[in-house]
């Protein structure tokens, strides 16, 4: 379904039942991200919560209205929320997504009973690395001016977008399938205009680690053990600085361990909610 969230129309989904507390999750990827990666990592929990999954303006089917900044997206967070008729959420985000979680829980506080992120990290640095993991990877052979384009948000078009993702992927999973691969290339919506505005516009200023020890909600911090462009030392940050926060590391994962090892991820957040969450009961386990 499309709703009028803050001036834009977003694609938005729901699962679970009619007032049951909601989970609201960010896709990860600005500009490339879409629901169906949120849907697929929270939607099990639909047994516990109504689950909210939408694309976020200017990324995947929603309206591409501007500004496409942290502030903004969060704000459309909040929006959810009210649409939604909670008074608090489980606010939840992967990557990308995880930024924008972050950025929500220090904005809006008394909204926010618990905090799940995935393979994210809490200022930029993270590319300084990356590109260190990038130049000693063997995978694939990296076009370098293609490499920076992408990551200063110098993105012609969304064909470009299409072909520069399609060069990166194959160092995102912990084992390489080239066919699996491709597939997931064809499968995505590419939005340059919000790429490019993340990079140029939020990527400089983003910083959140001074802020984190304000967040009060618990939190459950996850991280594949491989993950090349997020790595385990940004998600031990998260942690070190977030007061309530328990950090796992997937050990047979790269940056998706909510699919690379998809039961003992789903069991991981369970054990978390029903800790955090008394309140779900034995259901939550």
């Amino acid at each position: 379904m499309f709703v009028e969230i803050n001036g834009a129309r977003l694609n938005v989904e729901v699962l679970g039942e009619e007032g049951a507390p909601v989970l609201i999750a960010h896709h990860g990827g600005g500009g490339i991200g879409s629901l169906a990666e949120p849907k697929g990592t929270f939607g099990p929990l639909s047994d516990l919560f109504r689950v909210v999954v939408f694309d976020a303006r200017g990324c995947g089917l929603s309206e591409g209205v501007p500004p496409y900044s942290h502030a903004q997206w969060a704000a459309d967070v909040d929006a959810l929320r009210e649409w939604a008729g909670a008074d608090s959420i489980v606010v939840a985000g992967g990557s990308y997504g995880g930024f924008i979680a972050m950025e929500y829980a220090i904005a809006y506080p008394d909204r926010v009973r618990a905090m799940i992120l995935r393979d994210t990290s809490p200022d930029w640095t993270n590319l300084k690395l990356a590109h260190e993991n990038a130049r000693k990877q063997t995978r694939v052979e990296l076009d370098w001016d293609n490499y920076e384009r992408y990551w200063t948000g110098a993105i012609r078009d969304d064909a470009d977008l299409k072909a520069r993702w399609a060069e990166l992927i194959p160092l995102y999973d912990f084992e390489y399938d080239p066919v699996e691969t491709a597939a997931r290339v064809e499968a995505g919506i590419y939005r340059h205009e919000a790429h490019n505005w993340c990079f140029q516009h939020n990527a400089p200023v983003y910083d959140v680690k001074p802020r984190l020890p304000s967040v009060t909600c618990p939190t459950l911090v996850t991280v594949g053990r491989h993950d090349w462009v997020t790595p385990v030392s940004s998600s031990e940050t998260i942690a070190s600085l977030i007061p309530d926060a328990r950090l796992v590391v997937f050990e047979k994962s790269g940056h998706s361990p909510q699919f690379e090892e998809a039961e003992l991820f789903q069991r991981t957040m369970r054990d978390f909610l029903a800790d955090a969450l008394p309140d779900l009961g034995a259901a939550a386990r």
